[in-house]
């Protein structure tokens, strides 16, 4: 059988039986479709170590439409999805390479950028609150550091699903996850606030108010889009004269890290941000690390 016949099987498992989304399903097959023009669509039985070297070795040079190469990590990527279909095929017992013989580069992550909790209180007071598009930023800026929810999450939320009176709901993230977000009081206090103002029954949360809103693909008029919440942020990061780049997921990066900071224990963080993999978590180690330092310095004292 060649690699090409058994590729959307192996797509409809990751989704059906992996639960993976839709989004991460179209990566995959994409990513696999790759290593079919590089081997010419070979046979799965004919895939050697020899094969993944070459394949690695392809992935390095290979350059874009626009001519730019494929960056490490999303080389690494491509070999999680080759790992992936070679462990399914292994599963339903077709022989190919095994799945143990793929070994990943490795690939320094980026350091995460996040704000102290001054930092944080310099953006909210950037805000002003005074009108009814002022009080729904001051909501939504409180709305991302009090849950750590993505901004694709936050848009999503119709009225319907958040309780302000109990501070807490349910959400659904990658993987069609759900996981508890909980918020703090101001943060309820503030969404309380800003539909207070509204007079309209639309059901998204958070409304654009641009007067070049046109209805979405779902035909969902006037609910907030994830690049408008990230305009804002970034132009109350700019009005608080902050120096980071500020963008929504920042807030998200600054959630887990006061978590930790506070004394917060990694597994918790993990549920609370959805993360799949306690690995994902670990990046904020780091970060605390470092106050840690801080701390031994502050307080130790010298022999």
């Amino acid at each position: 059988m060649y690699v090409s016949e058994l590729i959307l099987d192996y797509i409809e498992s990751l989704e059906v039986e992996g639960g993976r989304s839709p989004k991460t399903a179209e990566n995959y097959k994409l990513y696999l479709e790759r290593f079919v023009e590089f081997t010419e669509d070979t046979k799965v039985a004919n895939i050697s170590t020899e094969t993944v070297r070459k394949y690695r070795l392809w992935l390095n040079r290979y350059k874009n439409d626009a001519g730019d190469p494929l960056s490490t990590i999303t080389q690494s990527y491509h070999l999680i999805a080759l790992r992936g279909f070679l462990k399914y095929l292994s599963d339903r017992n077709i022989d190919s390479l095994s799945a143990d013989k793929i070994k990943l580069p490795k690939v320094s992550r980026k350091q995460v950028t996040f704000l102290h909790f001054d930092e944080v209180s310099r953006l909210l007071e950037a805000v002003d609150p005074s009108n009814e598009s002022g009080l729904r930023d001051r909501a939504i800026i409180e709305l991302l550091f009090s849950s750590g929810l993505r901004v694709s999450e936050l848009v999503k939320l119709d009225r319907g699903h958040i309780n302000p009176k109990r501070r807490e709901f349910m959400v659904r993230g990658k993987g069609q996850k759900d996981r508890p977000v909980f918020i703090s009081k101001k943060a309820a206090e503030y969404v309380e606030e800003y539909l207070a103002t509204r007079i309209d029954n639309l059901p998204p949360l958070f409304l654009s108010y641009s007067r070049n809103n046109v209805a979405n693909q779902s035909g969902d008029y006037r609910r907030l889009t994830a690049r408008s919440v990230q305009r804002l942020v970034t132009k109350y990061a700019k009005l608080a004269s902050l120096t980071k780049h500020v963008h929504p997921h920042v807030m998200r990066h600054s959630f887990a890290t006061d978590l930790l900071m506070n004394g917060a224990d990694l597994r918790s963080v993990q549920s609370m941000l959805g993360h799949a993999n306690i690995a994902t978590t670990q990046v904020y180690t780091h970060v605390t690390d470092e106050h840690l330092r801080d701390v031994h310095e502050r307080f130790h004292s010298d022999s």
